[in-house]
């Protein structure tokens, strides 16, 4: 079965931080900016983090689970490392 492949588009118009959040560029920001007070222009420069209804329309297109503003850490799976994976499956010895 072929793979899953994230959405190249919106990979180049996204930053995936470490938590999973997503940061953004606000739109209306980059150019003609002459006729926007400046009031406007700090808003739009205010929050480059995506709510959590956004973001869960974006997993089905990135083929990936993120995290939100309003979920927990525990929400995101991390997965083992090398270390945890070999106590895990010696505790799994000794319990047979």
């Amino acid at each position: 079965m072929p793979k899953n492949k994230a959405h190249k588009g919106l990979l180049k118009r996204i930053r995936i931080s470490k938590t999973g959040k997503i940061r953004h560029r606000s739109a209306s920001h980059k150019h003609l900016r002459s006729g926007k007070g400046g009031k406007k222009l700090r808003q739009y420069r205010r929050d480059p983090y995506m709510s959590s209804a956004d973001t869960k329309r974006l997993e089905k297109l990135l083929f990936r689970r993120l995290r939100g503003r309003e979920q927990p850490r525990t929400a995101l799976r991390k997965s083992p490392s090398p270390a945890e994976r070999k106590a895990a499956r010696e505790a799994a010895k000794a319990a047979k």
